[in-house]
């Protein structure tokens, strides 16, 4: 059996010995034109540039004979002596570079003949002797020995020439064969390569592009398909892998249906049971499983779409619990739903949980949407409600009668009062107004709640909202040792809001920052534009608030520990959050043990505010 390793060492190592062979063969040829060109350029040229300077010191030392001829002995003389060392040098160049047949000959005859040239000089130069016998010596003796010294050195120049003409052709004859050598050895390795594509294509390719296909099928659902076995390599053995892994999914997919259908039924069976109204939902909003109370007050029967169901809160909620990835509850109105079966009145709180799975719970499954049942505790608000209404009222006219009859005691119009009377009924005159105080706010508080009350938002600046506000409280601040500053900008853009309502809130503010700031502190009130709103702050620089009671704050009878009895119930600050969230905005506190806190609540500018807006729940 030959395996996958085995193909592929056998096409790659014959393309490797292709490429060696390739490489040698053209190693081989490189040296073999190195050599051709090295004896053009190492054995000939040189004689030829020998034989070019023979000639040319021959022709120098020949006018060096005719100078001295002419009367120009010295010079003569100079060229003589000079060429003479150059012929010398240039033949003995020529002596030891003999490459040719007869090219020694040649060279010896003109060393032979140079030995009489240079003996025939003296008899020409020396100016002793008769110019007719210099003239003669010249022409008769030293022009024909410099007629054939020139004649030997041109003929072994030319024997040279040739033989460099015939070596550049043998050179070129030979990188000729070399060139098609290296096509025929290109051709050989591109059938190869070709050859070997063609058989990955089929041995590997084919098989594990059929592999490939075989999955997309598994991940499409299609896990009953079998693929052929046909060969006994690698892929083959990973084929029947693959086959025994569908064989795997076929039978796990049949025991997970079964497991499935056995966990629906009982998944139905107990959602039935359950008395909330609870419904789980798939992706496109789709009931998959819902309780017989959310079939009951809801429609919520399985296969129902809630876009067909007419609740224009729910499909919100669902797709906001989906994009925000946590637990969203209704926001709408009051955040109650309000349902009527059978002549009675319910009251539902709708919750909505996304289900996730995957390996990080990221994978999005569906939504389950939890409906509580709040009818109980929204009448017992309700109870509540109209308990504190009626005991508030109740209370008012008798505690009227005595603080009127705390007011004609301590004005003595009954009868004169000790000093210790007088202390008792201050005392009482005191408790009475802070009764008074927390029934306005407990009346306040219940008419917000039951939206018996509204808020009428107008155009108004800043600046004057600010300032009619703060105005009566420079007296107290003064009297207290506190600096009161107002910091709001008189070009500050108009912002909607109700003059009364507004003043109620930073009266509430204002009034806890002088409480808990000691004599030399400060409290300010800031103001700045923020996108589509605007943000005032009341800062003071008192005892702060510790961050485990913050979240608290604007709970409806909350206290931080450790306050002064008579510094209120916990009302104030939850009025002032449903005040400011009638006007569309929110409120938030920021605190630093020890340096003080900051209440922030923002309110819409004028332009992006309706005209009137009711109280809701917080």
């Amino acid at each position: 059996m030959i395996g996958i390793k085995q193909k592929l060492m056998l096409g790659f190592g014959s393309l490797l010995a292709v490429i060696f062979v390739i490489g040698m063969l053209t190693i081989s040829q490189i040296k073999n034109l190195g050599q051709a060109i090295d004896v053009i350029m190492r054995e000939n040229y040189q004689s030829v540039v020998a034989c070019q300077d023979m000639k040319e010191s021959l022709e120098r030392m020949d006018s060096g004979i005719l100078y001295t001829l002419t009367g120009n002995e010295s010079e003569g003389n100079r060229l003589i002596r000079e060429f003479a060392s150059r012929f010398r040098k240039a033949l003995d160049m020529e002596l030891n570079n003999i490459t040719l047949p007869g090219e020694l000959k040649k060279s010896q005859q003109i060393r032979q003949l140079f030995d009489k040239y240079r003996k025939g000089i003296p008899l020409v130069i020396h100016t002793e002797l008769s110019l007719q016998r210099r003239q003669n010596q010249y022409f008769f003796v030293l022009q024909p020995l410099f007629r054939e010294i020139k004649s030997l050195a041109q003929e072994i120049l030319v024997m040279n020439q040739t033989n460099m003409s015939e070596a550049n052709n043998a050179a070129r004859d030979l990188a000729d064969v070399t060139h098609q050598r290296m096509l025929i050895a290109i051709a050989i390795s591109a059938f190869l390569a070709l050859l070997f594509s063609y058989l990955v294509h089929r041995w590997i390719l084919i098989p594990i592009n059929r592999l490939i296909e075989s999955t997309n099928e598994i991940r499409q659902g299609n896990i009953d398909l079998v693929l052929e076995v046909e060969s006994r390599d690698e892929i083959g053995r990973f084929s029947e892998s693959f086959n025994e892994m569908a064989a795997a999914l076929r039978q796990t997919r049949n025991e997970e249906r079964i497991n499935l259908m056995r966990t629906q039924r009982a998944t139905e069976e107990v959602f039935k049971a359950l008395p909330d109204a609870i419904a789980m939902l798939d992706l496109e909003g789709r009931v998959e499983v819902s309780t017989e109370a959310a079939n009951r007050h809801f429609g919520l029967k399985r296969g129902v779409l809630i876009h067909n169901l007419g609740y224009e809160w729910l499909p919100g909620l669902i797709q906001k619990a989906l994009d925000e990835d946590r637990i969203v509850e209704n926001e709408t109105g009051d955040g109650y739903v309000q349902r009527f079966l059978e002549n009675h009145e319910y009251f539902f709180k709708p919750l909505a949980v996304p289900i996730r799975t995957g390996k990080d719970r990221r994978q999005p499954l569906g939504v389950a949407l939890i409906l509580k049942d709040v009818t109980q505790i929204h009448e017992q608000l309700e109870l509540k409600r109209d308990v504190v209404s009626t005991v508030s009222h109740q209370l008012k006219t008798p505690l009227t009668s005595l603080r009127m009859s705390i007011h004609l005691l301590l004005e003595e119009k009954v009868g004169l009062l000790n000093e210790k009377q007088t202390e008792l009924l201050v005392a009482a005159r005191e408790e009475g107004e802070r009764l008074v105080d927390i029934l306005g706010d407990l009346l306040d508080l219940n008419r917000f709640k039951s939206k018996m009350t509204s808020v009428t938002p107008a155009p108004v600046s800043p600046k004057k909202l600010v300032r009619d506000v703060i105005e009566p409280f420079f007296v107290v601040a003064r009297d207290k040792g506190l600096t009161l500053v107002n910091e709001v900008p008189d070009d500050a853009p108009d912002v909607m809001a109700d003059q009364e309502k507004i003043r109620h809130v930073f009266t509430n503010l204002i009034s806890n920052a002088f409480r808990f700031t000691d004599p030399g502190g400060s409290v300010s009130v800031h103001a700045f534009p923020e996108e589509n709103q605007f943000v005032f702050t009341v800062k003071d620089t008192g005892k702060g608030i510790p961050a485990e009671h913050l979240d608290h704050l604007f709970e409806q009878f909350y206290r931080v520990p450790g306050q002064d009895e008579k510094s209120g119930i916990g009302l104030g600050l939850a009025i002032v959050k449903e005040i400011v969230q009638a006007h569309g905005g929110d409120v938030r506190v920021e605190s630093v043990p020890g340096k003080g806190s900051t209440f922030r609540f923002t309110l819409p500018l004028s332009e992006n505010r309706p005209v009137s807006n009711d109280i809701q729940s917080s």
